[in-house]
């Protein structure tokens, strides 16, 4: 067993909470958190003292022996990166101990059949200091345009200033057809209400709009519901309702709240809908989106030239 180390420590600026504080809320929510980590490969947040936040993929060599891995080739990098299958409370009581404070699962789970990507996910993004009413207004765009599509998504905070909404697929669905779905939905979204949300990849396009985020697809990993987040406080990402958008607010879903809150539920699980199949016009309309971070990259080297160009 894991021996926990310097529990009285904080556990970050603004935390409000010492490590064993950490320790303790994901003792209490193992079993709810465990749910969305099992068999997805795992990057976490992690707050060392003295340095600033983190991110980790791969598995620290000192790491023990019984933790279980999985390794998938990055394009990016070319190379192998380890990451660690968190399917167990022993490997996230270990990771607590390494202040692992943020946990980030793929969408990809690993399947007997193969790796799967199991949900569509837009992910709502507000600009600075903007109020959770515009979010809670983005979302309801959303919710609509999957109502409009035949579909049906459940929400979450996202333990910052915004909220995912997840679409549980049916298989066999492709990557591709997911991500081009996703597409056309956040674009779908910002047609119904363009004052307040758009699609926009660059920050400065965005017009202190609600950025709907559709590139959460293939490899790309969401904070966890349940996980805790580096904000001030330490807040957690906490499932909603519907209806409660317009009387939440977000910050009140902490590492000391959220266990009373849950009990033995799992809101998450519970509203979440049946998995569905993408209607074939939405992904069909998705692929005629370019890729955004495709699109904005074109679009700097032709500025980039341009610019060149004027002397």
């Amino acid at each position: 067993m894991t021996e926990l180390t310097n529990l009285d420590q904080p556990l970050f600026d603004g935390a409000e909470a010492t490590k064993g504080d950490l320790v303790d809320y994901l003792d209490a929510v193992a079993e709810q958190l465990l749910g969305e980590l099992r068999d997805r490969p795992l990057s976490v947040m992690r707050a060392l003292r003295g340095r600033r936040p983190f991110m980790q993929k791969n598995v620290p060599r000192y790491a023990p022996p019984w933790i279980k891995t999985v390794s998938i080739w990055a394009e990016a990098s070319r190379r192998d990166v380890h990451y660690a299958l968190c399917d167990d409370r022993e490997t996230l009581r270990w990771f607590a101990n390494q202040r692992a404070i943020e946990y980030h699962p793929t969408l990809v789970r690993i399947e007997p059949d193969g790796p799967r990507q199991t949900h569509l996910v837009l992910d709502l993004d507000p600009p600075a200091g903007a109020p959770f009413a515009v979010v809670a207004r983005t979302a309801q765009l959303v919710r609509q345009a999957l109502t409009d599509a035949g579909l049906e998504g459940a929400l979450k905070t996202s333990g910052a200033k915004g909220v995912h909404v997840f679409v549980p697929l049916a298989a066999p669905t492709s990557g591709e057809a997911i991500a081009a779905a996703t597409r056309a939905l956040a674009a779908r979204a910002e047609r119904l209400d363009p004052a307040v949300a758009t699609t926009a990849y660059v920050v400065e396009e965005r017009e202190g709009k609600v950025f709907v985020d559709a590139t959460r697809a293939g490899g790309a990993t969401v904070v966890a519901a349940y996980s805790p987040r580096i904000r001030p406080g330490a807040t957690v990402s906490f499932p909603l309702a519907w209806d409660e958008l317009d009387r939440v607010d977000p910050t009140a879903f902490t590492i000391h709240t959220v266990p009373a809150l849950l009990g033995d539920g799992n809101p998450w699980a519970e509203t979440m809908p049946a998995a569905q199949a993408l209607p074939d016009a939405l992904v069909e309309e998705g692929r005629a989106i370019p890729v955004a971070r495709v699109a904005a990259m074109h679009e700097g080297k032709r500025r980039a030239r341009a610019k060149r160009e004027a002397g």
